[in-house]
């Protein structure tokens, strides 16, 4: 199972994520539900890092381990590019029930 957490301060914005575990829907180097969640956390890396240029601590391992954490307070463009991200990883935990859970830690933004 993959698994992922979510991390919001207590404005309810994502601070940082982790995303570990595999499917275990296909054999290695085959698996589309463990491809898209890899390339959606990529996505978030990149995007902050790269085009917001917004500092961040991050670590990708080959086996499927990837953190990520903002270093300074999210704003709406890195919460644009987190939640957009989240709305991803819940399409296809959605589309592959039983592979994929989603797990937010702080707190939620409706009780901020």
């Amino acid at each position: 199972m993959i698994k992922i957490e979510l991390q919001r301060n207590s404005n309810g914005m994502i601070s940082a994520l982790h995303v570990s575990g595999h499917s275990g829907t296909a054999a290695k180097g085959r698996d589309i539900v463990c491809a898209g969640i890899s390339v959606l956390a990529q996505a978030a890396v990149v995007g902050i890092s790269e085009y917001l240029r917004r500092e961040v601590e991050y670590s990708i391992d080959p086996g499927g381990d990837l953190k990520l954490k903002l270093k300074g307070d999210p704003d709406d463009l890195t919460e644009a590019v987190l939640e957009t991200v989240r709305l991803g990883f819940a399409g296809v935990a959605e589309a592959s029930p039983g592979a994929v859970r989603i797990t937010t830690k702080g707190c939620p933004p409706a009780s901020c």
